[in-house]
């Protein structure tokens, strides 16, 4: 039995990581059977206190890169993860064989981070990480070309659209292509 392929989900806070990659692993298990597990990293974090330090001002915790990773090593080479965090370069690119990445528009960006609760503070921060572009330089400096899928999260149909074309491309990875019907 081939190995599923792992799928690391990334973008700045709100982008729709979340309902993206539950989305995902509802339609992988639908077309492909059991066997994908979507993880939340930053709840990860919390619940098995993958940090040493809370910032106070943000009101979060600092995590730890190696914490995480080793945390994760064992369910990683197992296959068939969808593994979701807004900080991507410290995973090891050996664990994924796709890496997508979530952007935003800043209007609907910052209507999301609004609507969330987040300070003003926060709200400024993660507008301004998406308008320089930082978790796309991360994903691009970190992950080979071949594996990484920049979508654009603005709307519903983006979202179905993004699940399509990600499932696609695993089935692609895995060798389970759709027969192209006859043209008439």
């Amino acid at each position: 039995m081939q190995k599923l392929v792992n799928v690391l989900v990334t973008g700045t806070p709100c982008v729709g990581k979340t309902t993206f990659s539950k989305l995902l692993e509802d339609k992988l298990t639908e077309q492909m059977g059991p066997g994908f597990k979507h993880i939340i990293v930053s709840q990860l974090v919390l619940e098995k206190h993958l940090y040493k330090d809370w910032n106070k001002e943000f009101d979060v915790p600092e995590f730890d890169e190696d914490m995480i990773c080793d945390e994760l090593e064992d369910t990683m080479q197992k296959g068939g993860v969808i593994l979701e965090f807004h900080s991507s370069s410290f995973f090891p690119e050996r664990w994924f064989q796709l890496a997508i990445l979530l952007r935003t528009n800043n209007t609907q960006l910052y209507d999301r981070l609004k609507a969330r609760g987040y300070a003003d503070k926060k709200i400024t921060e993660n507008i301004e990480c998406e308008i320089m572009e930082v978790t796309a330089e991360d994903v691009h400096a970190s992950y080979k070309p071949e594996i990484t899928m920049e979508l654009q999260s603005n709307s519903p149909e983006d979202m179905e659209a993004n699940v399509d074309a990600v499932t696609k491309r695993i089935k692609e990875l895995m060798g389970i292509v759709s027969p192209v019907p006859p043209k008439p």
